[in-house]
């Protein structure tokens, strides 16, 4: 069960770090100023936190628009004179550009609790458990004869 809140934790926090997420928009929150609210980053760990972010996102970002690039070529293969191996070959290489892109997502998320102290992370996954909690219970109220 631990291991289980420790990932979607850790899940939680690379989507909310993602590079398209972090494209900071009018009206949206700073999500490393909640992240630092959650556990009580210092100044510090938010700057060390936003340059791993600033060094990652750009690769990230050009990576995804890529990948959505060959999926709109893979989906235009789809017609009756279909040409398998082109098919075969855009499929592959959005496996490998997706693949890429989970390896450096990965890498930031490893970056980023690296900055956390143990306390922060603790802190973290006592928070993660607590919305997996409220998420449960969400759940059983909204399941009909409940």
């Amino acid at each position: 069960m631990q291991q289980v809140v420790k990932f979607i934790g850790s899940a939680l926090i690379a989507l909310s770090l993602s590079a398209t997420a972090f494209a900071q928009q009018p009206g949206q929150p700073d999500q490393v100023a909640q992240l630092a609210e959650m556990v009580g980053l210092s100044d510090d760990q938010q700057s060390e936190i936003r340059d791993i972010i600033d060094d990652m996102q750009g690769e990230i970002g050009e990576l995804r628009q890529s990948a959505q690039n060959l999926q709109q070529k893979l989906q235009g293969e789809i017609k009756p004179d279909y040409n398998e191996s082109a098919i075969r070959d855009n499929a592959e290489e959005l496996g490998d550009v997706t693949g890429e892109i989970a390896a450096l997502s990965a890498l930031m998320q490893a970056k980023v609790d690296a900055v956390f102290t143990e306390e922060q992370r603790a802190e973290l996954d006592r928070q993660m458990q607590e919305m997996q909690r409220q998420m449960q219970q969400q759940r059983q109220m909204m399941q009909p004869g409940q």
